[in-house]
């Protein structure tokens, strides 16, 4: 269970990502939600900075 949990935890982080390499404006919302990923990354030992765009 817990390994499914990084799983989903880095693929969000991931889909995260790739919509802000699109974004063309600040989006507030976006930022909050990556920042909420990275602490469930971290909470759960992921370095996240490879997946970094």
């Amino acid at each position: 269970m817990m390994e499914e949990q990084k799983e989903v935890a880095i693929n969000r982080y991931v889909d995260l990502m790739r919509i802000k390499a699109h974004e063309t404006g600040e989006n507030k919302e976006l930022e909050y939600q990556i920042r909420i990923a990275k602490v469930k990354l971290t909470s759960f030992g992921i370095d996240y900075s490879e997946l970094e765009i």
